[in-house]
């Protein structure tokens, strides 16, 4: 009965990381429309042709934010994962090595 609870929360765990990774991706892409949209309205607006510097600073903020989910996130998640693949690997090669069993004797029969 344990069993079926374990499998059950590694179903929801990995549920739940794919829903953080889009969440994450969704709201970098909301932020990137809302500052280059209050840029763009910032520039309309009187005086024509001049943008304040805190519309300024909430498009540097959102592309911050973007680049820290697009870029860094991702970058690092690759790393990790080629990390623990190796780790994974010469885990395996190791077992391999010193367990380099040969076939049991067979017993005679009496």
């Amino acid at each position: 009965m344990w069993v079926g609870n374990f499998v059950r929360i590694k179903k929801f765990r990995a549920m739940k990381k794919e829903a953080k990774d889009t969440l994450a991706v969704v709201s970098a892409c909301l932020m990137l429309v809302f500052g280059i949209t209050l840029t763009a309205i910032g520039f309309a607006l009187d005086p024509v042709g001049e943008i304040h510097d805190s519309v300024l600073w909430v498009l540097g903020q959102s592309l911050i934010y973007a680049g820290s989910i697009f870029g860094i996130a991702y970058y690092a998640r690759g790393i990790v994962d080629r990390r623990m693949d190796a780790w994974e690997r010469k885990a395996i090669d190791k077992v391999n090595e010193t367990c380099e069993c040969e076939e049991p004797e067979k017993e005679e029969e009496r």
